[in-house]
């Protein structure tokens, strides 16, 4: 297994702002936010968008971004 990125990693890796990602997700840019600090955790069929949108398996995204 490849080494774990951060959410916000993979979306600067993708040229993508917040509000772009946060469209193309088909959720708010707050949401996207809450989700890059580990606030707050995706669903199921929200993660299936974002491994989608960022073409990552959610293997390979660490979720648990240290404060």
């Amino acid at each position: 297994m490849g080494m774990q990125l951060t959410l916000k990693a993979i979306r600067s890796n993708k040229g993508l702002s917040q509000e772009d990602a946060a469209k193309l997700i088909g959720i708010s840019p707050d949401t996207l936010s809450n989700y890059e600090r580990g606030l707050t955790y995706p669903d199921i069929p929200i993660l299936k968008k974002i491994e989608d949108v960022y073409q990552v398996n959610y293997n390979d995204i660490n979720f648990f971004v240290s404060k």
